[in-house]
């Protein structure tokens, strides 16, 4: 799928211009999820939200889904997740959110999913929602996201990064660089957004972090050079840029090294996901799990009546 990278997510740099790049900057904390961090493997809501990135990642190769619309997506979960106090580890839970969260974004991107998304209930997991439940599921997570769907992700960022390691030569050849570095740096942005160790920074310092791993990679000669010009911003810390870089860096080169050493058992090239795919499967009435039980079928008033399905800042169904 060719990528618009000319109309990335939401909220960008072009959209703030009237207000100057400050309101960019001085907004983008509020669109974070780094409470995430402190969930550990026992927390329900770790488990909900490695169920959820997992079912994304594989509707995107499945059903070739746009990029962003997966990573804002997968943004939108992070941050109700954030702001969750508890939920309980039930199956369908993750695969609601998923689905809400699909057509929220579908719809943030004025993008047609309703036979994606209805086959994705119907195939992936065994669990079937119905209208009614989905819309419910939207309101919460716009409750909950106080109706900022309009999200500050990384891609917002780029464009300014970019045009501070611009060179004077407006050439072909420096069009193309930047061309090429703009995807590089897209495609790495998509590439770590499952890594929680990433969430404690803020999505301007993901992009500008992804943006000198792309000049590295592209240009090695041009690093230091381009390291300084985006340090000598007012509005990044030179100090957690290149601890964030480094950190890029080490996630890229262990899932390179991953996918060759697996590559090389097979014989193939796969795509490859930190978040191993279980396959699916259903929940008997009995709460036990089995490939082969029928489709169990949940409306709405299941979601409001199970006492499991807690959502601490919605009071009411």
């Amino acid at each position: 799928m060719e990528l618009d990278l000319q109309n990335p997510l939401t909220t960008s740099y072009e959209d703030l211009q009237y207000d100057g790049v400050p309101s960019l900057f001085s907004n983008e904390s509020d669109h974070m999820s780094s409470s995430l961090l402190s969930f550990d493997s026992s927390d329900s809501r770790f488990s909900i939200r490695r169920s959820a990135v997992a079912l994304l990642s594989h509707a995107k190769f499945s059903y070739n889904l746009d990029p962003f619309l997966v990573y804002l997506s997968v943004n939108y979960v992070d941050r109700f997740l954030s702001k969750q106090r508890t939920l309980e580890k039930k199956p369908w839970i993750a695969q609601i959110l998923v689905v809400a969260s699909l057509s929220l974004a579908a719809k943030m991107r004025n993008s047609d999913l309703s036979l994606p998304i209805s086959d994705l209930q119907q195939r992936e997991e065994g669990f079937e929602f119905e209208s009614q439940s989905v819309r419910r599921m939207e309101t919460i997570l716009l409750s909950t996201l106080q109706w900022r769907m309009r999200s500050i992700t990384p891609f917002s960022f780029l464009q300014y990064f970019i045009s501070l390691i611009k060179t004077d030569n407006d050439d072909d050849d420096d069009s193309s660089l930047t061309q090429c570095l703009n995807r590089r740096a897209s495609d790495l942005i998509f590439n770590v957004q499952h890594e929680m160790e990433l969430l404690e920074y803020k999505p301007s310092i993901i992009s500008a972090s992804a943006l000198l791993c792309a000049v590295h990679g592209l240009t090695p000669l041009m690093f230091s050079s381009c390291e300084e010009a985006i340090s000598s911003s007012e509005y990044v810390n030179r100090g957690v840029l290149l601890e964030c870089v480094g950190a890029m860096q080490e996630i890229t080169r262990e899932g390179y090294e991953q996918s060759s050493v697996q590559a090389s058992a097979s014989g193939t090239v796969t795509p490859i996901s930190v978040f191993d795919w279980q396959g699916t499967s259903t929940v008997s009435e009995e709460g036990t799990t089995d490939n082969s039980v029928k489709r169990r079928r949940l409306n709405g008033s299941s979601i409001c009546d199970s006492i499991t399905f807690q959502i601490s800042q919605i009071q009411r169904c």
